[in-house]
This record gives C-alpha cells, sequence and structure tokens, in this order.
C-alpha cells in the first residue's frame, strides 16, 4: 500500500512546520492569469483583470461527526437519511481526519501503513470479535454564490480502505467498490487506495452543504481501516487586480549526459500567455549567445507554462553568465560553470524528503548546506520535495527555499510518491525539470528485452508496457556523468496510473505481465542499471531514489525494490545508495561486505535521509528490516532533520552528514550544524575499495598490478669513441601505464644514480668521453608500484686513431723594423697558426690553406733592435676530424 501523505498527517513536525500548518488552512494560493502591456517597463507582466485562485472547501484539517458503533444510523424508511443535510449528528463523536487504525499483533494502533498515522483511531473490534462493517461520516461545508458562478466541477481528492459510497447534500455522488444494494452496516469487497474524482457543481448550493461517506470493511478479519478527505475544492474569481508581477521565476539548472559542454535550463514564464522562451548566455563580457527554448506546458493548479532549453558547444570548465525569458520579460542574470573534466575535487550535497516546512524548515536546511558546501556543483534530491504535487504553492516554497542553488548548480532530483499526489502522470515534475534523455529502453534493458519478442498475447503485453515505460520514465529514470562519478536516478514508486499503457493489449494466464507490475518495474529499471554500471566509464558510482531498499521506520519494508535492486547494488559494488521516504536517519552496509576489521567495509553504503520537518518513528530491533534482510545499521536516528555533503577526490570519497534542525525528542546531543555521521570511501584504480567509519585507519591495498616485462633491450657491452655517439634502448610491456628513468653508475660498483630528465625508453650519450667509458647504465621501468631493472650496459671508448698530416716551412724573412714572413705548404686543408718569436716579442697569425698550396703568411712588425735568431712554429689543424694536427718549429737569423 502506498502512503499518500498528506492523505495521513505527520507524526511530529518542528515547531516551525507545525506553526506554518495552522496557518497556512484555509488560505488562498494565487494563480495568475496575465497578459502583456504595452506600457509595461521591460521584463515586467501586468496581471490582467481576472486570474483564478485555488478555494479549498474541506482540507485534511476539517472537523467531521462519525458514527462508529456498527448501528445502522437509518435503520427505518430511507436508507440514505442520515446523508441528508438535515440529519442530526449531535450525538455522534467529532474528530479529524485521517480516521483509521490497524490491528497488529492483538492490538490496536494508530499507525495504519507505509507511513500513514491516524489523527482520529477508529475501534476496530471494540468487543474483541469481529471488525465493526461499516463507519459513517458526515461534515459541512459553505459555498459562496462566487464560487458556484464559475461552473467549474468540484474535486475530491482522498483515500479509502476498503470501500465507500460518498453523498452531497443526500444525493450519491461516488460508489467506490461498494455493490449496489449493499446494506448500511455490511462487509463489502475493496482495496485501499487514492480516491480522486470530480463532482458536478450542480450537485453543490449557495450557503451551507453537507458531504457523507459511508465506509465499508472489506471482512470481518481485516487488518485495518482507513478514510481521509484531503482536498475537496474548485475555483473562484480573484480579488481586483494587484501591482505589476515580475517576468521568469523558479529558474533552474538540471545536468545533462554531457555537463562538460551543455546545460539544461528550465524556468516559469511571467503569464499565462507567454508563448517563446529564449536563454541568453555569454563569457564574461563577450558576445551574447540566444538558444531558443521548447514550452514543458504548465503545471497542476499554475496557469504560467514553464520553458526549457539544452544549450549545447559549450567549453569545458568555464563560467557562463545567463538569462532566461523572453525580449518582453527577462530574469536576472545568473552564473554557472561547466563541468571540468580534470577536476581534482567534486562536491556535492545530498537531501532526504523535503515535504514539510518548506517555508520554515526548508530554507535554513539549504542555507546551512550552502554554507557547509560552498564548491558544490549541485545537489541530488531522494524524492518528496513537496507534499502535494498538485499544490502549486508547495513548488514555489520548494524553489524559494533553495534560493540561488537552483539556479547556479545542477539538481540531480528522484521524483518520490508524494509527486503523485494530486498529480498522477507527473505533470507538474515533467514541467519544473529537464533531465537527461537516456532513460530504459529494448536496447539497454539485456535479456529482459526478449520476453517482449513474439507473435503471443504475453509478447505483446510485454511490448506495450516497454514502449509506455520508456516514454513515461523520461525525466524519472537518467544519469549524468559529472566529474569522474555517475550520478544514476531511478522512480522507486509503483503508482497504477502511470504504470499501466493505455490501449493495453488482452492477456489471461500466470505468465502475463499484468499480474506482477510493480514488480516488473523495479525488475525493468534493475536491467537497465545493470547495464549502464557495466559499461560506466566513471570511477565513482552513486545512484539515488525514493522508497528505501532497506526501510527504516516502523512499518515499512519495500522487498519488491530490494529483491531486484540490491543484487545489481551488489554486482557493481557501487558507492553511494541515497534513499528517503522514512523520515529517519539510517546507514549500513549488506553483510556480504562485513571485512575482518572493525569499522570496515568494502561494498555499497546505504543511506536513508531525511531533511524535511516531518519525522517518523525508527523500527524496533525486533522488526528491524535490515537485520531481517542480511544488512546492518552503522548509524541511525530519530526526530531530527539533516543533509550530507560529499566530497570526492580521485582516490577518496569523504562522506559528512549534519544536522539542521532538531525536535524536543530527538535522539541526538549534536548541536544543529554540527556533524552527525561520517565515513570515508577509499577506491583503487582497479575497482578495490574499502569503507571506513570516522577515525579508523585505511587499510593498504596490496598490490596486485603484475611487473613489468622487458621484452628487448640494448646489449651488455657497446663501443665507441671519443667524440661518438651511444644509443641506448628498452622495450616493455605491462598492463598499466609505463614509466621509464634511466640511471648510471662506476664500473664494479653496485652505486646507481638517476639521471636528469631522463625518463624516457630511449637514452642518448652526445660528444663521448673517456670518461663515458668509466660508467655503466641502465633503465627502471614502472608500472604502478612494481619497478625492474634492464641488465647494464658498459660504453668502451676506444683511442682516437687519426692519420697524420705534414705541414712544411719554406722561406722565412725575419727583418729588424720591418714585417715577418713565413711560406708554408700543408698536407692537407684546414687552417695554420704561425708563431714568430723573436726575443720577448711575439707575433702571431692563423690563416686559411689549401691541401699542398704553398701559402705565404705575412705576420706584423719585427722590433727595430731585434738581432740574434727568431724561432718559428708552425701548426696545422686539418679540416677533416679524420687527420691528426701536425706542428713544424724553424729557426732563423733576424736580418739588419
Amino acid at each position: 500500500m502506498k502512503n499518500p501523505m498528506g492523505r495521513a498527517r505527520s507524526r511530529r513536525m518542528s515547531l516551525a512546520a507545525v506553526a506554518l500548518a495552522v496557518a497556512g488552512v484555509g488560505c488562498l494560493s494565487p494563480v495568475a492569469t496575465a497578459t502583456a502591456s504595452s506600457t509595461a517597463a521591460p521584463g515586467i507582466v501586468r496581471v490582467a483583470d481576472e486570474p483564478t485562485y485555488f478555494a479549498p472547501l474541506i482540507d485534511a484539517g476539517t472537523s467531521w461527526r462519525y458514527l462508529a458503533t456498527g448501528v445502522d444510523p437509518s435503520p427505518t424508511g430511507d436508507r440514505h437519511a442520515w446523508a441528508q443535510p438535515g440529519f442530526d449528528d449531535s450525538a455522534w463523536a467529532t474528530g479529524k481526519g485521517g480516521f483509521g487504525a490497524k490491528w497488529e499483533s492483538g492490538v490496536e494502533t494508530a499507525n495504519f501503513d507505509d507511513g500513514m498515522r491516524a489523527t482520529t483511531v477508529l475501534p476496530m473490534r471494540p468487543t474483541g470479535g469481529d471488525n465493526i462493517p461499516t463507519y459513517f461520516f458526515r461534515t459541512t461545508f459553505d459555498v459562496t454564490a462566487e464560487q458556484l458562478a464559475t461552473g467549474e466541477d468540484i474535486r475530491f481528492d482522498g483515500y479509502i480502505d476498503d470501500a465507500a459510497v460518498i453523498f452531497i447534500n443526500g444525493e450519491e455522488v461516488k460508489r467506490h467498490l461498494v455493490e449496489d444494494g449493499t446494506p448500511n452496516v455490511a462487509y463489502d469487497s475493496g482495496t485501499g487506495e487514492e480516491l480522486a474524482f470530480t463532482i458536478p457543481a450542480s450537485k453543490f448550493r449557495t450557503g451551507s452543504n453537507t458531504i457523507a461517506v459511508r465506509l465499508h470493511q472489506d471482512r470481518a478479519t481485516s487488518s485495518d481501516i482507513w478514510f481521509s478527505l484531503d482536498h475537496l475544492g474548485g475555483e473562484l474569481p480573484a480579488p481586483p487586480s494587484g501591482p505589476a508581477v515580475g517576468a521568469p521565476s523558479r529558474v533552474i539548472l538540471t545536468p545533462t549526459e554531457t555537463p562538460e559542454t551543455s546545460q539544461s535550463f528550465t524556468w516559469l514564464a511571467g503569464a499565462p500567455d507567454v508563448s517563446v522562451g529564449r536563454v541568453q548566455l555569454r563569457v564574461g563580457d563577450g558576445p551574447i549567445r540566444t538558444v531558443g527554448a521548447t514550452s514543458q506546458g504548465t503545471a497542476v493548479n499554475q496557469a504560467n507554462p514553464h520553458f526549457s532549453a539544452t544549450v549545447r558547444g559549450l567549453k569545458p570548465d568555464t563560467e557562463y553568465t545567463y538569462r532566461v525569458g523572453n525580449p518582453d520579460a527577462w530574469s536576472e542574470w545568473k552564473t554557472f560553470t561547466t563541468a571540468d573534466p580534470d577536476a581534482e575535487e567534486t562536491e556535492y550535497v545530498y537531501y532526504g524528503d523535503a515535504q514539510i516546512g518548506l517555508d520554515s524548515t526548508w530554507p535554513n536546511v539549504v542555507k546551512l548546506a550552502q554554507e557547509k558546501a560552498p564548491n558544490s556543483i549541485g545537489s541530488v534530491h531522494a524524492g518528496d520535495l513537496i507534499d502535494t504535487s498538485s499544490n502549486d504553492t508547495q513548488w514555489k516554497n520548494w524553489f524559494t527555499g533553495m534560493g540561488e542553488s537552483a539556479a547556479t548548480t545542477n539538481i540531480f532530483a528522484a521524483p518520490g510518491n508524494h509527486e503523485y499526489s494530486g498529480d498522477r502522470l507527473l505533470k507538474s515534475w515533467k514541467a519544473h525539470f529537464e533531465f537527461p534523455d537516456n532513460q530504459p529502453n529494448s536496447s539497454t534493458i539485456g535479456d529482459l528485452a526478449q520476453r517482449s519478442v513474439g507473435d503471443t498475447d504475453v509478447a505483446r503485453q510485454y511490448q506495450a508496457y516497454f514502449d509506455h515505460w520508456s516514454q513515461f520514465a523520461h525525466e524519472t529514470v537518467y544519469y549524468s556523468d559529472y566529474q569522474g562519478i555517475r550520478f544514476i536516478t531511478i522512480n522507486a514508486t509503483t503508482d497504477s496510473t502511470f504504470l499501466t499503457p493505455q490501449n493495453l493489449p488482452s492477456c489471461s494466464g500466470e505468465e502475463c505481465p499484468s499480474k506482477r507490475v510493480a514488480a516488473l518495474w523495479a525488475e525493468y529499471q534493475a536491467a537497465w542499471m545493470d547495464h549502464i554500471l557495466g559499461e560506466s566509464p566513471a570511477k565513482w558510482n552513486v545512484v539515488t531514489f525514493h522508497q528505501p531498499v532497506y526501510s527504516a521506520s516502523a512499518g515499512r519494508d519495500e522487498p519488491h525494490l530490494r529483491g531486484p535492486w540490491v543484487p545489481v547494488f551488489q554486482k557493481h559494488n557501487i558507492d553511494l545508495v541515497q534513499m528517503g521516504h522514512d523520515h529517519v536517519y539510517a546507514r549500513g552496509f549488506n553483510n556480504e561486505n562485513r571485512t575482518e576489521r572493525d569499522g570496515v567495509t568494502d561494498g555499497p553504503v546505504y543511506i536513508v535521509q531525511n531533511s524535511g520537518a516531518k519525522h517518523y518513528d525508527l523500527e524496533t530491533d525486533e522488526r528491524n528490516v535490515w537485520t531481517k534482510n542480511g544488512a546492518t545499521q552503522v548509524r541511525k536516528g530519530e526526530d531530527f532533520s539533516s543533509f550530507a555533503v560529499v566530497k570526492v577526490t580521485d582516490d577518496r570519497l569523504h562522506y559528512t552528514s549534519y544536522i539542521a534542525e532538531k525536535t524536543a525528542s530527538s535522539t541526538t546531543d549534536v548541536p544543529v550544524g554540527g556533524v552527525w555521521d561520517e565515513f570515508v570511501v577509499t577506491k583503487h584504480d582497479d575497482g578495490r575499495k574499502v569503507v571506513t567509519e570516522a577515525g579508523a585507519p585505511v587499510p593498504e591495498f596490496e598490490d596486485l598490478t603484475p611487473a613489468p616485462q622487458i621484452v628487448k633491450q640494448s646489449p651488455t657491452t657497446v663501443r665507441t669513441k671519443v667524440g661518438g655517439t651511444v644509443r641506448l634502448a628498452v622495450e616493455a610491456r605491462a598492463e598499466g601505464g609505463l614509466s621509464y628513468q634511466w640511471q648510471r653508475s662506476p664500473v664494479g660498483k653496485n652505486a646507481w644514480t638517476d639521471i636528469v630528465n631522463q625518463d624516457k625508453s630511449t637514452l642518448v650519450l652526445e660528444d663521448v668521453t673517456a670518461n663515458t667509458g668509466r660508467q655503466q647504465y641502465r633503465v627502471a621501468v614502472t608500472s604502478g608500484t612494481r619497478t625492474v631493472h634492464s641488465l647494464p650496459t658498459t660504453v668502451i671508448v676506444a683511442p682516437d686513431r687519426k692519420i697524420a698530416s705534414k705541414v712544411a716551412v719554406g722561406k722565412a724573412t725575419v727583418k729588424a723594423g720591418r714585417k715577418a714572413a713565413v711560406a708554408v705548404r700543408p698536407s692537407v686543408t684546414g687552417k695554420v697558426r704561425v708563431t714568430v718569436r723573436v726575443g720577448g716579442k711575439k707575433l702571431t697569425r692563423t690563416v686559411t690553406v689549401k691541401a699542398g698550396r704553398k701559402t705565404t703568411v705575412r705576420l706584423g712588425a719585427v722590433p727595430k733592435r731585434a738581432r740574434g735568431r727568431a724561432v718559428i712554429t708552425v701548426v696545422l689543424n686539418p679540416s677533416d676530424a679524420k687527420y691528426a694536427t701536425s706542428t713544424r718549429t724553424k729557426a732563423v737569423k733576424v736580418k739588419r
């Protein structure tokens, strides 16, 4: 049985939320109808003369007269007399909805089921025997002439268990699972479900009206009973138009499948007749780019349309400024930054149900979360963002509470059961959000798709379900890869309205999928998750949904989800399973991931978080769903609101949950803003990981990387000569990446040192000297943490053996006071340097010479007083390196 909260009031609320609930009874929530004014300033839309306002006639806080005695109030005459406006019900009891009870273990309790707790407990077996067959309810309400003048039908939205007949002013308007002719006091077969229908306006009258409900048990041993009417209302004309209203609101960013280069935007237009939407964005003061948007229709009880646009072709890790709207009405300029594929750290916020206290608790929770996570890329929401999806004021309050975070960072949201409350087809959800279009289809559900193959009634019905679900799962089942994290969102709600396709092919027999729709819906998503996790490129994978696979609050259990989903989470060792719904806090692990070390596990972490003002009781230890299904709770608590900040680096995920609000009965002494829960996930590149509690040491991973193999290397001895070049190389292979470091050591020793900047597979030694031959060389090859070395190579440097050259010295003239001249003839081309020494004076000159050709080299003047002998030295330096240098010396007499 689903929880229609909004149907049932929460057990406890924070004081602020209670004050809100009291103040909100009977309030009118505007749904403005507007047209653009030609005189309005840019960005302003004027309100037209006739907007409409939502008008509740009866809500969940209305008081009723009820009869719970098992006695027929109209035993004679007209058996429906008790439903007439003039009937005297003054002797009946008085109470507020929801009315209900549950018989469990010999005791009657107010906990009906799935979080529904009766405000007024109905006696089921007051004499200890069979159940009371029938209960009777009556209340009155006023309808104005203005309300009736609209001609609008009145909507009834409630919950019935098991069957009922509803009367307005004594006339039957709805028969729910009650057979004609069934006596007033009798059992009648039925089943608990939401009851939503419209009543013609003609059934009501100006002034006082009476609604009466006859509620039947389905059998004498039924375990529960329930009746609640959460909304009876229509529309009425608005008061005179107010001042000008702003342009677009509820601006929100949602992720795409490629967040590095694209971004989705959604917003609520400022008037009902807006038909054009635009996004404008730019980098810095650069040119403005304009992109058209698509209308997403209207949300329930909201006249203004929503628009969305996905802008592609953006630059990674770039800050953009943007605004949304149309040429007549723009939002303020806001900023966002595209995903950075090389980010070293990613931070996001995880919220549970906001739902209750949306204009009191919720803004404070978000404000504190933004303080704790100033660098957040966005937030994930585990469903039940609001309490009643058809209540547009709640959506407005949710966005107001989110503040700028919704418009500047990405929102990853999963629908909860309350997103279907008053909105069975998720009209409001799909208007407010634009999520990636990568939901399941027949190509991504593996072998499950084979069930739709063939020309049989069973196959045709499977195909109808799969086709319908692929379309309807859009924006409720999706994934996005953001900075190394694959964010996966799935839909845990099993509401029959959205699960059932139109024109479902007929099928009979136990093999027909229509016999197990809820279980098949969960299996359908499990097959898709198995597929996308199997091909995920991300190191980190997290999944978010609403109803927990391991329920934590009293009376709840979701075996239809746990059965198909937990094996997928375990198989792929998903990192975080982020859930909501239970309005308590719980965190733990599957027992198969327990290790021998205290405070250390090695598998998925399952978390239930509550971020709103509604609080439930934890289940007792004896009835704990975790323990009964092979799981262990590490941390649990009730009667407080919380959120978590998740920080992810390359090899570490750090989860920290903070207390955001507490009630008087909170089970923790941690102050608001303090850390309530904390753990760290450490993950190796090969997928191995450990989860450690706060303060526990992180175990070291055993290195399983195989050592690299050297398949080819240089010889152990290489010969060269002085001035030569030596090239050493290695070829290696490994499962992972390879790195290199060349080293050297003196010959005959084992004293290896790294050669600076030599980290390639090749080492080149240029201009070899004799010293090179005194070293040996090797390379260290590394993969992961494993290193191997090549065999050492010794370089043998041979002596320099060159061809001899000759230079002849011919006539030399050395005369005091005159320039000296010396004739030379070289055997090879090159340069000669001629030096003449006379006493303490030295004359030198270098000239280029040709092989075999005589050249006279003229030098500077000889000193005037020079006498005696002059020594002439001639050095030939050949141009060709294969020739050796040669020298000749000659002595001559200095002439006077």
